[in-house]
């Protein structure tokens, strides 16, 4: 899965800030690998990383089946490159399903934020009962799982901005900011269905890479999944660029 010009260093401190930035109510460390644990709400919450892989992983496989079985959740595996080719080969083998393969793409924010912020992009530090409500009505989160996803939110411990973009006095966009040690990230935009292609989810991104770089971030990133091809056409057009990708394997 990785290739001899893969930036390791850059794609380390990617993923510890998007770790950070999106917090697992619970973890372990083990042999390399970090196990994350939220109520099996979000695969990013609750699927093993690797970091640095420290022993076999035929090993790593039988502690991390363990682990989530004994939580009551199935075994996730989140493969970026700092896996290495094994473990992708080893768990196509072992009957575990590839999905969902997801861009990490960065960009300078010197030169990203290209559209002007409108003054009807609401932020706020905290995730208030407004925001949460509408974002999982927007974006279709179960009634079952908003508790979970609402501490998620709360757990966080770095600067966020938590963005509404408001049309004729109705939210039709949600986003979420989270700045680190001169970054920013990007996660969760979504827009209304019936407000979609008219360029909100540029103004609302705009407005929170300008909040970056009030927090002093030189630099933003964001995961997107490669098959959201409207997402990537933005993103590039704000001066976004790839950097690695990574994907899931779950058993069926």
């Amino acid at each position: 899965m990785s290739t001899p010009s893969a930036d390791f260093d850059l794609i380390r401190s990617l993923e510890e800030r998007a770790f950070n930035a999106w917090p697992a109510q619970k973890s372990a460390l083990c042999g390399g690998w970090l196990l994350r644990l939220s109520e099996g709400y979000t695969k990013r919450a609750n699927s093993a990383n690797a970091l640095r892989p420290a022993v076999a992983f035929d090993e790593t496989l039988q502690v991390v089946e363990h682990f989530y079985a004994r939580h009551g959740l199935p075994a996730i595996f989140r493969l970026s490159p700092l896996a290495g080719a094994e473990p992708d080969r080893a768990l196509d083998q072992a009957g575990y399903r590839k999905i969902d393969r997801t861009l990490v793409m960065t960009a300078p924010l010197a030169t990203s934020a290209q559209v002007s912020t409108a003054h009807d992009v609401v932020l706020e530090a905290t995730a208030g009962d407004a925001w949460s409500a509408g974002f999982a009505r927007a974006n279709g989160i179960p009634s079952a799982a908003r508790a979970a996803h609402d501490r998620t939110l709360a757990a966080i411990t770095m600067p966020a901005a938590f963005a509404t973009l408001i049309e004729n006095e109705t939210p039709v966009a949600y986003g979420l900011a989270v700045a680190e040690n001169g970054a920013v990230g990007l996660f969760d935009i979504v827009v209304a269905p019936d407000a979609r292609r008219r360029g909100v989810a540029a103004r609302l991104v705009a407005a929170l890479l300008e909040w970056g770089q009030a927090q002093r971030a030189t630099r933003a990133y964001l995961q997107v999944l490669a098959d959201n091809l409207p997402a990537i056409a933005l993103y590039r057009k704000l001066g976004f660029d790839e950097q690695y990708q990574y994907h899931y394997r779950i058993r069926p």
